[in-house]
């Protein structure tokens, strides 16, 4: 009798890969429910939440620039690399912002998220 061995999934998506953009529909849509299920938040620290957003409002200020690369840019991965580059932002804050639309409504919701954040890690 032969013994097979399942293979090992591809990792294709890895949680990385998949924790920003879940993170900016939660920001993005301010926690409202349009017949889904509530997403959670992806088990990420509140510093290293409160550094993304702190990248992208800086970003914020730097519109024409993000626009430019991005409009330049051939592929997602290649604006990303991009951002990082001429920003001098982290992967993270780069694929967050690449999601992101440019809108003063989204910065708005941010800087409240990340101001919230503050104050829980001073209590």
């Amino acid at each position: 009798m032969t013994m097979t061995y399942a293979q090992p999934l591809p990792r294709r998506y890895t949680r990385a890969r998949l924790a920003v953009p879940a993170l900016w529909r939660q920001v993005i849509r301010g926690g409202e429910t349009s017949g889904e299920t509530i997403v959670r938040e992806p088990d990420r620290s509140a510093h290293t939440q409160l550094d993304i957003y702190d990248g992208v409002l800086a970003a914020f200020e730097r519109r024409d620039e993000v626009a430019a690369v991005l409009a330049a840019a051939a592929d997602r991965q290649a604006a990303v690399s991009g951002l990082r580059v001429r920003l001098g932002l982290s992967q993270l804050q780069a694929s967050a912002l690449v999601d992101l639309p440019l809108t003063d409504d989204c910065r708005d919701r941010i800087a409240h998220r990340a101001e919230e954040l503050r104050a829980a890690l001073r209590h």
